[in-house]
């Protein structure tokens, strides 16, 4: 079998044609989904980029190897101690080494272990390409000439794995100029109403609507034309929501363009193809705007599209991790699941279109921006926070349906107490399961805490609190000292 994962950076279901979206951001995509599985409930259980990609690779949730943050201690791998042998435990039961021992041959076209120094992740490539000279944030131009040279030398052998990563999506949104923008005469996502700006305006944090780059407007430079200085009107907001989706549509051709180069080749009805995310973004969500910083809705929902040769083409509900779809590839290509793995295979269900009922609960967990877990159960995400990165707007303890209020306008603690205790619970007896499992000898997220907190917000504070009251809104800046003391 080939295998071909088109790995979308920051890259959320709800923008894509195939989940419903109204913009026409993703006819490739579309079709790999209308001949294949798609799957309407994956969710990254940690995010973002480092976490997500780490548990993904490792085959565990990040309590358990370590990774939950972006810096300090948990941004590296836990060591296994004595338990440790000749081989770890990532060197041999990775995703691409359990492939390659199977007989695949594997090969990764990323920048990501060099940005985030993610060596692990090249555990089991026989090939691991950074083929841009960049850090990340690589246009899909930039990325396409590699990955169609494999193809060409390699892609009409058999038994091959190969990752493709693509960064448009992934602010600030700096797809050529030249592309244009095809959704300058459509309107923005109808949920985002000028009362929901307005609202978010007045709130604090980072990537808020006062500040989309971060702690300051100009934080990263002079803004790309794509990407608004902040959303101080309904134009920006549009403008915002276009540059993002622009980037989608850019990558989108270049999975048009692997999946030409597979028809040339006469092996695209061979190729298993597999396209998904490490994480989504947020767009008003919480009062977050262009970035990625909590375990909701908006962050940790991701797409998951699969043309598996041979399997029928269904759509499956259940709730489901991205462990779980590494586990059903892995289980597709007759490599033997590792034991250690926290992924479930869903290969039963999708090869005979039953749809999954999928698992009872999820939990997902956020390090690098702030430090919140949450339970993402039936209609329902509760989401408990322990470092609010300086959202000081958000409560303790949140509880959103999210079926019918995706975009999180309306919390439920208050009204459906039951629920959320239930919640609570599972999300205590599962951090207390895994922490008897865990190589690290600490929770990661205690780790977090303990050094100050996540690695984004460190150093900010003075500077910030000043930004807060220079821009009305002091009993923020107020507040969050207040919580620090």
């Amino acid at each position: 079998m080939r295998i071909l994962f088109v790995d979308i950076d920051t890259l959320r279901p709800d923008h894509l044609g195939c989940y419903g979206y109204h913009r026409n951001t993703s006819p490739n995509i579309d079709s790999v989904a209308a001949r294949g599985v798609r799957l309407n409930n994956v969710y990254a259980s940690d995010v973002p980029c480092l976490p997500s990609r780490t548990a993904l690779t490792t085959g565990m949730f990040g309590i358990r190897n370590g990774v939950a943050n972006h810096g300090g201690a948990a941004a590296d791998l836990a060591s296994a101690g004595a338990k440790r042998g000749f081989f770890s435990q990532i060197a041999t039961g990775s995703l691409p080494s359990t492939l390659m021992r199977a007989g695949y041959h594997t090969a990764s076209i990323s920048s990501f272990p060099l940005r985030h120094g993610a060596w692990w992740w090249t555990a089991g490539f026989m090939e691991t390409m950074n083929l841009m000279r960049g850090f990340g944030a690589e246009r899909a131009d930039q990325v396409l000439p590699g990955a169609l040279d494999w193809l060409d030398r390699r892609g009409s052998d058999d038994s091959w794995f190969l990752h493709v990563h693509l960064w448009d999506p992934h602010t600030p949104y700096n797809t050529p100029d030249e592309y244009g923008n095809p959704f300058e005469s459509e309107p923005a996502p109808a949920w985002h109403t000028e009362d929901v700006r307005a609202r978010n305006w007045l709130l604090p944090g980072p990537h808020s609507a006062q500040e989309p780059w971060g702690f300051k407007p100009d934080e990263w430079g002079p803004p790309p034309p794509r990407h608004p200085w902040n959303l101080s009107n309904s134009h920006e907001v549009k403008q915002m929501f276009d540059g993002y989706d622009v980037g989608i549509r850019y990558a989108d051709d270049a999975v048009g363009r692997l999946l030409a180069k597979l028809d040339d080749l006469g092996v695209l009805d061979d190729t298993a193809i597999l396209i998904s995310s490490d994480h989504g973004e947020a767009f008003g969500e919480l009062g977050v705007y262009a970035d990625h910083m909590a375990a909701d809705e908006a962050t940790a929902h991701i797409p998951a599209v699969l043309a598996w040769p041979g399997v029928p083409a269904s759509v499956q509900n259940g709730l489901a991790y991205h462990l779980d779809i590494a586990a059903t590839i892995t289980d597709l290509a007759g490599a033997r699941v590792p034991p250690h793995w926290d992924g479930v295979s869903l290969r039963s269900d999708i090869e005979s279109g039953t749809n999954s009922p999928g698992r009872e609960h999820l939990i997902l967990s956020q390090g690098a921006w702030t430090c919140q877990r949450g339970v993402r159960t039936g209609d329902h995400l509760y989401l408990r926070t322990l470092h609010d990165g300086y959202h000081a707007a958000w409560d303790p303890e949140m509880l959103f349906d999210v079926a019918a209020d995706p975009h999180e306008q309306t919390n439920l603690m208050s009204s459906h107490a039951p629920l959320a205790a239930s919640a609570r619970n599972i999300l205590d007896q599962w951090t207390t399961e895994q922490m008897q499992r865990s190589f690290a000898p600490r929770d990661p997220m205690q780790t977090i805490l303990d050094e100050g907190g996540p690695f984004h917000i460190r150093g900010h504070l003075p500077e910030y609190l000043t930004r807060l009251r220079a821009t009305d809104r002091a009993e923020w800046a107020s507040k969050i000292e207040t919580t620090l003391r």
